[in-house]
Parts: C-alpha cells; structure tokens; sequence
C-alpha cells in the first residue's frame, strides 16, 4: 500500500467519526429542544446530552439558533423520506383501492406520530412567532413535497376513472386530514400513548369517508371493493 492510500484509508474512519458525532449531536438537539423548548435548552444541556463538549457543536453546527434551524429541516426532511417511501405500495387499480388506501393509510399514521416526527411537530408551531421562516422552510422539506406527491398519485387514479377528483393538492390535504387530525388532540400532541384500536377507528373512518366523496359510485355511493 502507497503513502496515499495510507492517507485515503485513514480519512474514512475519521470522516465517518465526524459524521457519527454530528449525528449525536442532531439527535441530542431534538431531544433537548423537545423536552425544555427553545428558550430554556442550552448548548451545555445539549453538549452533556450528546456526550460531546460544547466547542465541538460550535465547531459542527455553530449558534444555538442555526443547530435549531439544522435540527428541524434535517429532521423534517428524514421524516419525509419515510412518508413518501409509503407511497411506493400506492393502490393503481379499483379492485385494490380500499384495502390499498387503509394500508398507506395506516403506515402514514405511523409516520406521523413517530416520536420525532411529533417533536418537530410541537417545537414548529411553539416557535413560529419567533422563527416564521423557520415554519416555511420545515414545511417546504417535509409535508409540502409530500403533499405534491400525494396529489400525483391521486391524479393518476382521477385520471383513470377510479376517483372524481378535480383539486388532487386539495384533495391530498383532505385525506391527510381525515385519517390523521384527529389524533393530536387524542394524544396531547404526541405527548401520550394512542391506543392502536381508537387509531384503526379513525384511519377507517378517514379511508371510508375519503371514498364516499371522492369514489366513483353515484350519490356518495362507496367504491366496491
């Protein structure tokens, strides 16, 4: 082995203790942020919690305003990559649509009342005033792009006959609502344990009354199965 690969062999280990570090840091961040808020956490509190000395996150991710602005548009955006890899089971044809609408249905649920899915959550809407472009820019990471990739998938089965559709962006919110508004208030804003049958009740709820406004079938008729 050369002196350069020596080098280059070396660098990799270090790189990715750097990354790892960041990462203990990100996830120490959101742990603290969500637990104390904006105002009372610290980047000592963060820096003990991380397992790392305060420098170090100056020297990672600088002010204790840009590791919060880092924290919620990386953390918005990882959740969003799980969120849109849900769509990849999207149901295509009438006879699946049910049972395909109740699956996805249900795996965004879980999505989004995963704990640091919840966490950005809270901390976006607690710090809007003070972070207002904060807010457009975790909502343009995350539930925006899924929104549009929603409303895509919508339009195609729209387009097909399989749904009436005529706003799919607005008709992409509407489920989203339908299956999931109802749970923040059942779980104090993700503060409590859900009881996964009162979530079956809603998921099932939304899925139906999705249906019976957008299906095929005459006079809110449901869409057979």
């Amino acid at each position: 082995m050369n002196v350069g690969e020596s080098e280059k062999t070396a660098a990799v280990p270090a790189e990715r203790g750097r990354m790892d570090k960041r990462r203990a840091i990100v996830d120490a961040a959101l742990r603290v942020f969500a637990r104390v808020g904006y105002t009372q956490a610290s980047l000592d509190m963060i820096a003990t919690e991380a397992g790392v000395s305060k420098p170090t996150i100056y020297n990672h991710l600088g002010s204790k305003e840009n590791l919060f602005r880092h924290v919620m548009t990386e953390t918005a955006a990882g959740s969003n990559a799980k969120t849109l890899h849900v769509l990849q089971d999207f149901p295509t044809d009438p006879e699946g649509l049910r049972p395909g609408l109740q699956d996805v249905a249900h795996k965004l649920v879980d999505c989004y009342c995963d704990e640091r899915s919840e966490a950005v959550r809270r901390l976006l809407y607690a710090e809007a005033v003070r972070f207002p472009d904060l807010f457009d820019a975790v909502r343009a990471s995350g539930p925006d792009q899924f929104t549009e990739a929603l409303a895509g998938r919508l339009a195609r089965l729209s387009n097909a006959g399989h749904l009436r559709i005529e706003d799919p962006v607005r008709a992409a919110n509407q489920f989203i609502a339908l299956i999931y508004d109802e749970l923040p208030g059942m779980s104090a804003l993700g503060t409590r344990s859900l009881d996964p049958e009162q979530v079956a009740e809603v998921v099932t709820a939304g899925v139906e009354t999705f249906l019976r406004a957008f299906g095929t079938g005459s006079d809110g008729e449901r869409v057979s199965d």
